[in-house]
């Protein structure tokens, strides 16, 4: 059995980064698949390889360079992770979500969590950004929690509660954010599933029975950490793709180059996530 991360392993990361960086982060952003490309607008940027820093799980998806980005956005003080590791990786979730905990330990007080995602609700389609209102923990409720194993008081609560987990404030800012930059965020309810295969048309009528409106494979073990040590926290998902209700096979189509369909799909709409995340930081300011 692998040893559970404790906070000496986070502090021990955040040190490590402390010496390689100017920066003293106040937020945070978590890039999924494909949008990384937000790094780049990060100014006075000090780059680190995630193989680097102590403890750090080191990503082996494509679309998921490695990175930790420390700099100044819309005048806000940020660390980016320029992709994020898996539970089908074969991390315990304690890894999956090290990185926010090493972000608490330097500071940060909120977090904006993107991802890819596949579209369950009938009226989204391929392109469309969703602000996340609620998730449905699948992953957790079958027993990989991110907050299961030894309670250690100085990193939270042993039962924190999930009310207004994304935060209602930050996600009207975005909203109107949004809005400004001329297009509108769908909003729904995003489900998180182990992976790594896609799912079946079984699967996908069954999530969209139990309330989901996009899928994926990240973002909520991240978003329970960041409540449990006191931040606050937004998500968007991607929308790349529509999560196959037909049982049939596609005549032309690959199944199996999806995820490279996924990640030109977040190249073209990097733009407006850009356009929400940069509104959020500016926004901030008058929260």
């Amino acid at each position: 059995m692998s040893t559970k991360t404790t906070k000496a392993d986070y502090d021990e990361a955040a040190e490590f980064i402390r010496k390689r960086s100017r920066t003293l982060p106040e937020v945070g952003l978590i890039l999924g698949s494909g949008l990384g490309d937000l790094v780049d607008e990060i100014s006075d940027p000090d780059a680190i390889n995630t193989q680097e820093i102590p403890h750090w799980p080191v990503s082996t998806v494509p679309g998921h360079a490695g990175r930790v980005v420390l700099g100044m956005l819309e005048g806000r003080t940020v660390m980016a992770l320029q992709g994020r590791v898996h539970f089908y990786e074969g991390y315990t979730m304690d890894r999956v979500t090290l990185p926010v905990r090493v972000m608490q330990a330097m500071g940060v007080g909120t977090l904006i969590v993107t991802n890819a995602a596949g579209g369950l609700n009938p009226d989204f389609r391929p392109g469309d950004l969703m602000l996340i209102a609620d998730h449905i923990n699948l992953i957790g409720m079958a027993g990989h929690h991110p907050l299961r194993g030894p309670h250690d008081p100085d990193l939270g609560p042993r039962f924190p509660g999930m009310l207004g987990l994304y935060d209602p404030e930050l996600r009207a800012i975005a909203r109107e954010a949004a809005s400004s930059s001329g297009f509108e965020l769908r909003e729904g309810v995003y489900i998180c599933v182990a992976g790594p295969s896609y799912e079946t048309p079984a699967d996908v009528r069954f999530l969209r029975l139990i309330g989901a409106d996009a899928v994926g494979m990240s973002s909520v073990p991240e978003v329970i950490v960041a409540r449990h040590s006191g931040m606050r926290a937004l998500g968007v998902s991607c929308i790349t793709n529509m999560a196959a209700a037909d049982a049939t096979p596609p005549e032309d189509g690959d199944q199996d180059a999806l995820h490279e369909e996924v990640l030109e799909v977040s190249q073209i709409v990097a733009p407006r996530l850009s356009a929400v995340v940069r509104g959020v930081l500016r926004g901030l300011d008058k929260n």
